[in-house]
């Protein structure tokens, strides 16, 4: 009995290391190319829900600074939905979430009956969700060694490939030993060095969506992330390399009517299945239902909501019937109408704080865009642009070859960066 025991004890530790494990993982016998070693430098830095406007609001003095001396867009505009799953892989893949198959952060799949879930480690890591080509593994393709401290997708072997060093996600490993690791990656020899890192921080999303947009919490995560930027620039200039910076988002926030959320309407699961969340809800038609009488009905109903059927999406969100490539996206929509959101199933709790709106009609959900370095413009500041051309900078820069057609175009990367 004791040995049971034991050995029960033993699982359940080893249970709960893989669910936390913090060890960098490596896969060996990569190296760069000759002529990849020869390429340019760029860190790709994520800060979750940094709002185009928070470094003003609140006097990020180093990301000001870094983005004098650099790029700074008037805003970069999400993906719809304005949420942090499909616009993460969609500023690495340069693909829309129709495109890409990562729809929402939440959602289900009719081919499969799968549901992925953003908060699920085994579907996050599950290669067959994604579509497209991530920079590292289109840099990992063209012997050019890629490292990530966190990003979405990065955990799973997407076309067979993951970073060649990374972490799989987790809140436990202390910022300074993130920001060491870097360090690290760049002192590695020639053929063992990262040319492409990516690293993420959820620290002002987590607290705009607490206290709010507004809250002196979230001017707080806004200091500690300019901090830790300043921190990551001052570890590459000790490697005496000359790396390039950019510095984004992947949405916004705006202040929701947090004290009134609506309640969802009455949905018979026996017809539809139900995806999605507060912010826009998704309604796959079980075989057999009656679509346009469900929608009939929904829309009598609606107040301070849309009901859209897929079909008649608005063409400039890119999420309607003709774009939805891997048939994802919900039959019918449910889109609220800022500032209400629904009280979603099994939440007691509303945030003051969301996103995940139409970008074209909160601009509050609009993204920070800010680039430094040798590859950069000095001291511009162009207007506002779609986040999937992020993709085509970082490929102009690191000389990669994209082996797919993408949503982007190279207009954006022609303009901020100097000609070679």
């Amino acid at each position: 009995m004791k040995n049971v025991l034991v050995i029960l004890f033993l699982l359940l530790v080893a249970s709960g290391y893989a669910q936390t494990d913090t060890t960098q993982q490596i896969i060996a016998g990569r190296k760069n190319s000759i002529e990849q070693q020869k390429k340019p430098y760029v860190i790709l830095i994520s800060s979750d829900a940094f709002r185009y406007d928070f470094a003003d609001e609140y006097k990020a003095q180093h990301l000001l600074a870094f983005a004098d001396s650099g790029v700074r867009a008037a805003s970069m505009i999400p993906a719809y939905p304005s949420l942090t799953f499909p616009n993460h892989y969609a500023l690495v893949t340069g693909l829309y979430p129709s495109h890409s198959g990562l729809v929402h952060n939440n959602f289900y799949d009719p081919k499969t009956g799968r549901r992925y879930n953003n908060n699920d480690k085994k579907a996050v890591a599950d290669s067959s969700w994604y579509g497209g080509t991530p920079l590292w593994v289109l840099a990992e393709q063209q012997q050019m060694l890629s490292a990530s401290f966190y990003w979405v997708a990065a955990e799973a072997p997407i076309r067979g490939i993951n970073p060649t060093y990374y972490y799989n996600y987790n809140k436990l490993i202390p910022i300074h030993r993130r920001i060491a690791q870097v360090g690290e990656w760049l002192h590695l020899p020639d053929e063992k060095r990262p040319h492409l890192i990516t690293f993420y921080m959820s620290d002002v999303d987590d607290a705009a969506h607490k206290y709010g947009p507004d809250s002196k919490e979230t001017g707080a995560a806004v200091h500690f992330v300019d901090s830790v930027v300043n921190e990551l620039v001052k570890v590459a200039k000790q490697t005496g390399l000359d790396v390039n910076f950019i510095f984004v988002s992947d949405h916004g926030m705006t202040r929701v009517d947090d004290e009134h959320p609506m309640e969802l309407p009455v949905i018979d699961t026996n017809k539809f299945i139900v995806a999605g969340d507060g912010i826009l809800v998704e309604l796959y038609v079980r075989p057999g239902a009656d679509v346009q009488g469900a929608y009939k009905k929904l829309t009598a109903g609606a107040k301070n909501y849309q009901v859209i059927l897929k079909k008649d999406m608005p063409v400039k969100l890119h999420y309607g019937a003709d774009d939805d490539r891997f048939n994802r996206i919900g039959d019918i929509l449910l889109k609220p109408e800022w500032p209400h959101v629904f009280k979603y199933i099994g939440k007691t709790h509303i945030n003051p704080g969301w996103h995940g709106l139409d970008p074209y009609l909160v601009k509050d959900v609009h993204a920070t865009f800010m680039a430094w370095g040798p590859s950069f413009k000095k001291g511009i500041k162009p207007g506002s642009f779609n986040n999937v051309n992020v993709y085509n900078v970082v490929t102009a820069i690191l000389g990669l070859k994209p082996n797919e057609t993408t949503d982007g175009d190279g207009k954006w990367a022609e303009k901020i960066l100097v000609k070679q």
